[in-house]
């Protein structure tokens, strides 16, 4: 059975994934009512100028990542799956258990402040990595 397709299919999608403005986005989505934010909202908590919001977003809506409303002249974004939340969280828990082994305390700060996410593997994580941080630092 050929499965380069699938791999590539794959590979898209994180392509897709593979810029901060762009996880952060979803990460807003994943922690709003209903995975689901207005432009307006998405453009204060990435600080990003609309129109590089805008190409960011059309990247993630050709990934089938999320997808866009309008209502008047608002627009929202919203997840497509539930499975993007989950996504993040095992890539939050991935980005912490990395920070656990090299991180200063500047950096595992900046972690707690990140947006909370559904799921409490990753707060468990970050708890994990600042005990083992904590035990490392002399």
């Amino acid at each position: 059975m050929e499965t380069r397709p699938l791999y590539a299919i794959k590979a898209d999608l994180f392509k897709a994934l593979a810029h901060p403005a762009r996880i952060q986005v979803l990460e807003v989505l994943a922690a709003a009512p209903g995975l689901t934010a207005p432009v307006p909202r998405l453009l204060d908590a990435t600080g990003a100028e609309p129109s590089a919001l805008s190409q960011h977003l059309a990247v993630l809506k050709r990934a089938g990542v999320v997808r866009s409303t309008r209502t008047g002249n608002a627009v929202e974004y919203k997840l497509t799956e539930p499975l993007v939340a989950e996504l993040l969280v095992v890539a939050r828990a991935f980005l912490l258990t990395h920070l656990a082994e090299s991180a200063t305390p500047a950096q595992l700060g900046a972690a707690r402040d990140l947006p909370a996410l559904p799921g409490a593997s990753a707060r468990t994580v970050l708890d994990a990595a600042e005990a083992a941080f904590a035990q490392a630092t002399p």
